[in-house]
């Protein structure tokens, strides 16, 4: 009985986010008229959405649980031998239980909004819950007609499948929903952008509600891209820590979006500036989490991320894209003229920095975009092309690189109006350690332009990012100012790593025989002994290695080669060994001629820096989150206590 709970709850949550909009769009269309009953209805009714929805995703996570092979989700990514953590992961690890966890987030999203938010006119407000429960009735219809993840199988099966895998790890059961919680609250800015707009409200109270909303899905958007990046670093095997995969932009370009928006936001709400701008890039932010639904769930990708292989729930999809996308571009176009243009700025300001860079962000995006679309494009025509790092690379250098100088630059300037001079020493020392940089690593060794100028640009950037603090108190600067410099710092660390990455890797791929010795780098490597291990699903061969850094001492490491029998598949799980300096990365294959084990073996100075990079930008969002969310909570507070010394009644 907990699936039909379940499925119950998710018909009352979709019921509900009706009624939400269909009182939503009455009191829009009455305007002062409107009834106060109808009005009452509207927040409740996203409230209590939230909650059912929350429901009937704790139904699915039971289910799964249980292993109730009755549930056709259930028999299709579940085992009764498998590890109670992948029974609970594998809940979200496919398409339906992915969809409702996206339905349950958007859901519990919009009650929040509806039960805490009241910066914003009320017809604006209304505006806002209207066009959330707009665009989840079609993922609520998407759910309940196409993809019904309490469907139930008759008989039930005797045994499950199992979760792919490659997804039995422990990382799957932190990085689709660090991304679902991104993509979400992007929906959350879309509605407020799509309410502005159906009120004419585009103001910096606007902003300031929208703002911590969009600041939260860029941090977990980016925990979720880190995360997914090491994940498919250590799991796959190949060595790599990011391949341009049609999946992994699927993530990349509302990231991109987001950043710009978060940026464009902050402007509006501080300096009343950007309002187009910032109305826009909330349309094209949700614009790209949608592609990335398409693209993941539509059948046209083959992917160890992608999910759906259904044509039919593919064009649902992209039914819901043009639906929602091409309504609210078509309103943009229709209100753009109403929304007042806003302060202006001087070129050399922080606003002119912010609008360059946003500029650069968005042909970034535009970039990933048609290198991700043109394959699929041509393959319609039946031509098969592959675009990736000899594309991505050097066109997004293009505006990547002057994008990294205005970063460094542009948290260095004053609001409205300054001059290069004023800052020109700073200029001038960012200037002095990037060329210094430049000139060292070129002499000393030989690599790309690319990687020397990554490497040269992040020590820059590095320096530049500590300079706002300057001059200033420690202790009384604000907690949104930490924030970005802390994120500028990550981008440089983990720009450097990348960098690195790319110029000074060594591989070697061998046969070896027990007791062979090879060098690596500083590294001295000896296969020890090859041994048959069993896991909980699993059986594996596992490879000893003897592992020296320098004259130090060994250290052993354990790659293995896995066979998993839920479902039947061969996966590599590489042994690393982790250095301040690098990591050692090894993989295991198979056995050849003359007993000897194919090894595939990397050395990856600095490496790591990327994911410490992308941790630390993370953590500049949440002191920036935290310190904008103390500060609208001190705003508030002054206006109801000068309100209750006016005898006013406190909103």
């Amino acid at each position: 009985m907990i699936a039909e709970f379940g499925l119950a709850a998710l018909w009352l949550a979709a019921a509900l986010a009706l009624l939400q909009l269909v009182a939503g769009v009455a009191v829009l269309k009455q305007g002062e008229t409107a009834s106060p009953a109808i009005s009452a209805l509207v927040r409740p009714s996203a409230a209590i959405q939230g909650v059912l929805a929350a429901v009937a995703f704790l139904a699915l996570l039971v289910v799964f649980h249980q292993t109730d092979l009755s549930v056709k989700l259930v028999a299709e990514n579940s085992h009764s031998d498998k590890p109670w953590i992948f029974k609970i992961a594998g809940a979200w690890g496919n398409h339906e239980g992915s969809m409702l966890l996206w339905v349950t987030i958007m859901s519990l999203a919009g009650a929040l909004i509806a039960l805490l938010e009241r910066r914003l006119p009320e017809p604006t407000m209304i505006a806002t819950l209207s066009a959330q429960a707009f665009t989840g009735l079609g993922f609520y219809a998407f759910l309940l007609f196409s993809s019904n993840p309490f469907e139930r199988l008759a008989p039930p099966a005797p045994q499950g499948m199992g979760l792919n895998p490659l997804l039995q790890d422990i990382g799957l059961a932190f990085h689709p929903p660090t991304l679902y919680f991104g993509y979400v609250g992007l929906s959350i800015a879309f509605s407020f952008a799509v309410g502005a707009l159906i009120t004419r409200q585009v103001t910096p109270d606007f902003a300031r509600a929208m703002r911590p909303w969009v600041l939260g899905a860029w941090i977990f958007l980016t925990l979720g891209i880190t995360a997914g990046s090491y994940w498919a670093y250590y799991e796959l095997g190949w060595g790599g820590w990011w391949f341009w995969d049609p999946v992994e932009n699927a993530s990349l370009m509302p990231w991109l979006a987001a950043t710009a928006l978060l940026h464009s936001a902050s402007v509006l709400a501080a300096r009343d500036a950007l309002r187009a701008w910032t109305i826009m890039l909330g349309v094209v932010a949700f614009s790209m989490s949608m592609i990335g639904t398409f693209l993941v769930r539509s059948g046209i990708l083959t992917s160890v991320h992608a999910f759906a292989v259904d044509p039919e729930r593919g064009s649902f999809i992209l039914a819901l894209l043009a639906i929602n996308i091409g309504g609210a571009l078509t309103l943009f176009a229709l209100r753009a003229s109403t929304v007042a243009e806003g302060e202006r700025f001087s070129v050399t300001s922080r606003e002119g920095a912010l609008v360059v860079n946003n500029v650069a962000l968005s042909a970034i995006l535009g970039i990933v975009l048609l290198g991700t679309l043109y394959p699929l494009l041509t393959e319609a025509f039946g031509v098969r092309v592959s675009v990736g790092p000899p594309y991505f690379n050097p066109v997004s250098a293009i505006f990547f690189l002057p994008m990294l100088l205005v970063l460094a630059v542009g948290p260095l300037l004053r609001w409205r109006q300054d001059s290069l001079g004023r800052v020109q020493k700073q200029v001038v020392l960012i200037a002095v350690v990037i060329l210094a940089a430049l000139a060292g690593v070129a002499f000393s060794t030989s690599i790309g332009i690319l990687p020397l100028l990554g490497i040269a640009l992040s020590l820059g950037i590095a320096v530049a990012s500590f300079m706002p603090l300057i001059g200033r108190s420690i202790l009384r600067v604000p907690l949104a100012t930490w924030g970005m410099v802390v994120a500028h710092f990550g981008v440089a660390v983990a720009l450097f790593g990348a960098a690195c990455d790319s110029a000074f890797t060594q591989e070697r791929l061998l046969a070896a025989q027990v007791g062979e010795t090879t060098q690596l780098g500083p590294w001295t490597v000896t296969l020890e002994g090859v041994d048959p291990v069993a896991g909980p699903n699993w059986t594996a061969i596992e490879g000893r290695l003897s592992a020296r850094y320098g004259d130090g001492r060994p250290t052993e490491i354990t790659p293995q080669s896995r066979n998993f029998w839920t479902p039947p598949q061969e996966t590599n799980e590489a042994a690393l060994l982790t250095r301040w300096n690098g990591q050692l990365y090894a993989v295991i294959g198979e056995e050849g001629e003359d007993d000897r084990w194919q090894l595939r073996l990397w050395w990856k100075p600095f490496v790591t820096l990327i994911w410490y990079g992308g941790a630390l930008i993370s953590l500049g969002g949440l002191l920036a989150l935290i310190g904008r969310v103390a500060n609208d909570l001190r705003r508030r507070s002054v206006q109801r206590r000068g309100a209750t010394r006016r005898g006013e009644q406190p909103s």
